[in-house]
């Protein structure tokens, strides 16, 4: 891989140079373009002076800066961004440690993999490394990347470092309007079976991180070339429609994962409990029909006894009176 800038960390008086490569690649990912749909011909974006009306080539494409609302558009040159007074140009300065989780998802950016650019920057690089994998806190700094300041976060991670571009605070939108003006209100059993489908899921295959979209494309693309039908793989149709009953929703859900698993519906940790309720109950039925059984015939033993020993003494009775 190819650095894609070169700068130095500044954690405190300690400095080390580093590279910075790519993490990502989105060139693997799905990507059209515009054609005529009458012909098939390609649609270009042609750069096009809007002074002129004419078409220029990209040498003579420059940067320029639009202060405010108005048309005025300011040119600037290499040097006068080169001039600009930013300590963060060449330097990420570390700014704060701070835990993982501080971070908003929301503003997390382009990766970056952070490499020694100088055998003299091993050392130091190894010591930041270790130092915030034992405190298990990231570094937040900034730099000046692609003509831009921007925020950044360094991390380690399978024994390298890596640096997350960050998007200011400004730049996350407000969720006025967002959220529903009226709450609803869900009961207590319908998030237990929530919590249950959650359960259910189970963890994530091979299958699941694979882009499945990209090989239909390639397949109808395939197809449409040698003039045939696209053939898929038969998949489950998933159930469409409104959702009326909830509960009826998630427990449905809950079978249906554990049936695409090939697990027994029965088998499960809710049912297993059942199961052992069930024999319980079971096993004091028996336990009590065992007892009942015992008493009744211990009854009937007790009843005999007695009919007997009244018949013996009315026995000797007759005989004395005779």
């Amino acid at each position: 891989m190819r650095p894609t800038a070169k700068f130095s960390i500044s954690f405190g008086l300690v400095t080390i140079p580093v590279a910075a490569y790519n993490a990502t690649d989105t060139s693997a990912s799905v990507s059209f373009v515009r054609i005529h749909t009458a012909d098939g011909g390609r649609v270009r974006n042609q750069p096009v002076c809007s002074l002129e009306g004419v078409e220029i080539t990209q040498d003579e494409i420059g940067r320029g800066y639009k202060p405010g609302d108005g048309d005025t558009v300011v040119p600037l040159s290499d040097e006068d961004l080169d001039a600009l007074p930013l300590p963060t140009a060449k330097t990420l300065t570390i700014l704060a440690f701070v835990a993982g989780g501080d971070i908003d998802p929301l503003q997390m950016g382009k990766g970056y993999y952070l490499g020694i650019d100088s055998p003299a920057a091993a050392k130091p690089y190894v010591l930041l490394r270790e130092a915030m994998e034992r405190h298990q806190r990231v570094g937040l700094g900034k730099i000046a990347l692609h003509g831009r300041e921007t925020l950044a976060m360094i991390r380690p991670m399978e024994g390298a470092l890596v640096m997350q571009v960050l998007l200011w605070p400004h730049q996350i939108r407000s969720m006025d309007g967002v959220l529903p003006e009226r709450q609803a209100e869900v009961a207590r059993n319908e998030v237990s079976a929530a919590e249950a489908l959650m359960d259910s899921f189970g963890e994530l295959s091979e299958d699941d991180l694979h882009d499945h979209y990209r090989e239909s494309l390639e397949e109808i693309v395939a197809a449409k070339l040698a003039h045939r039908e696209p053939e898929f793989p038969a998949g489950e149709e998933q159930p469409a429609g409104e959702v009326m009953d909830l509960m009826s929703a998630l427990q449905d859900s809950v079978r249906a994962a554990k049936r695409s698993r090939g697990e027994d519906e029965e088998a499960g940790p809710a049912s297993g409990r059942t199961a052992k309720k069930s024999a319980a109950k079971s096993t004091a039925k028996k336990s009590t029909a065992t007892e009942t059984a015992a008493t009744k015939t211990a009854a009937k033993k007790s009843a005999a006894k007695k009919q007997t020993a009244a018949k013996k003494t009315a026995s000797r009775g007759g005989r004395k009176a005779g």
